[in-house]
């Protein structure tokens, strides 16, 4: 548990179980937080419960014991108070990408108008100066991707829940919205928490890399990435990153 003050904590996890409908718990006595303007991935084998992980953190999913905290308040099966971006990017393919990112504010109740006006404020930070006329089949898969994660960003400016976004990407384009991304985090400060199955991708962006495993899932593992985020253009080719990922590539195989 992290010992920075309650006001750079925005999110925790306290000692959370969970179990569907009564059987075998996913998730057992499994306890995280995250910083302020901090990426954390959470990495492991499919079926340790990330998602589900996701789900409750979301208020989707309530349960059985423990508890969310977002800056210090219960949040425990409150949904509407982090945002959460699943691999696909769903923008709505009859509305603009204007419309499509300042969705979160027309459903808080802000005007259309003033609603583009806030959502048109962010464009150039996050790359997409000169698409607001355009509509979804318009734009290339990283396009899509960056109106997703900035409809993301206007939902919850502080907590953003992150379900592999970048999964469904060509390599290069992959590659690009990693170094895109780590730019966008240093500017807008959002604490990010991160599911992916790449470990090179989880090296890359993450401050922290909390490793998850076994059944029912835990944490088992938490390391922690020296290597400063604005360093890290030409990180993978180094040796340091290579040491992480054969450590990390042999506590997933000790599961």
């Amino acid at each position: 548990m992290s010992t920075c003050p309650e006001a750079a904590v925005p999110l925790e996890v306290r000692d959370v179980s969970f179990s569907y409908n009564g059987a075998e718990n996913v998730l057992e006595h499994l306890s995280l937080s995250l910083n302020k303007g901090e990426l954390v991935s959470v990495l492991g084998v499919s079926g340790c419960g990330k998602t589900t992980l996701f789900n409750v953190i979301a208020g989707l999913l309530k349960p059985q014991s423990g508890a969310v905290y977002m800056n210090g308040a219960d949040i425990t099966g409150q949904t509407g108070k982090v945002s959460y971006m699943l691999q696909k990017d769903l923008l709505l393919p009859y509305r603009t990408i204007e419309d499509n990112v300042a969705l979160p504010l027309l459903i808080r109740g802000v005007g259309k108008k003033d609603s583009r006006r806030q959502a048109g404020e962010r464009f150039a930070a996050f790359g997409l100066e000169g698409t607001q006329k355009k509509y979804p089949h318009e734009l290339s898969g990283g396009m899509r991707q960056r109106a997703a994660l900035l409809r993301t960003y206007l939902f919850s400016s502080e907590v953003a829940l992150l379900d592999e976004p970048f999964s469904a990407l060509d390599a290069i384009t992959k590659t690009e919205l990693h170094s895109w991304y780590l730019g966008v985090m240093r500017e807008i400060r959002l604490s990010t928490l991160f599911i992916t199955h790449d470990i090179d991708e989880a090296i890359l962006l993450s401050d922290r890399i909390v490793l998850l495993g076994g059944k029912p899932g835990t944490i088992i593992s938490e390391i922690a990435v020296a290597e400063p985020r604005e360093n890290r253009e030409d990180f993978a080719l180094s040796e340091a990153f290579l040491g992480y990922k054969r450590s990390i590539k042999g506590l997933l195989k000790s599961l």
